[in-house]
């Protein structure tokens, strides 16, 4: 007698199910990495230019927003960034949540942190 081999049609399902799940995910989350990876690379840029020590805080703001512009950031602007001084330097950071709604009353929270210093520029969460 010969058994039969193979995936049965439940099977079959669950893996399209699961298949179109993270398919579902990718699609929806990356539009907010992409943008977050362009906001950490605006923190870099600005650390590296020498005129970022002895801007003034409006100055750092509007340096941000051109930058953003460029790099098509919508989710954070100037006004969002914190300000400080650190050692004598300049130091710009910023931390914005963003909520993606997945399917019916799913959605996803995520926080991104950047900053123009070495300590920070990571995404903290995802839930």
């Amino acid at each position: 007698m010969h058994h039969q081999r193979g995936m049965s049609f439940i099977g079959i399902l669950i893996l399209i199910v699961l298949g179109v799940s993270i398919t579902l995910l990718v699609v929806k989350l990356s539009p907010s990495y992409i943008e977050y990876f362009s906001v950490k690379k605006i923190m870099a840029t600005m650390a590296k230019d020498p005129a970022f020590a002895n801007m003034s805080p409006k100055e750092i703001r509007e340096s941000f927003d051109r930058r953003a512009t460029i790099d098509y950031v919508n989710t954070v602007n100037g006004k969002d960034l914190d300000l400080s001084k650190e050692n004598g330097e300049n130091v710009a950071s910023v931390e914005y949540s963003q909520k993606i709604p997945l399917v019916l009353n799913i959605s996803a929270c995520l926080d991104f942190e950047a900053s123009t210093s070495g300590a920070a520029g990571k995404p903290l969460k995802t839930e």
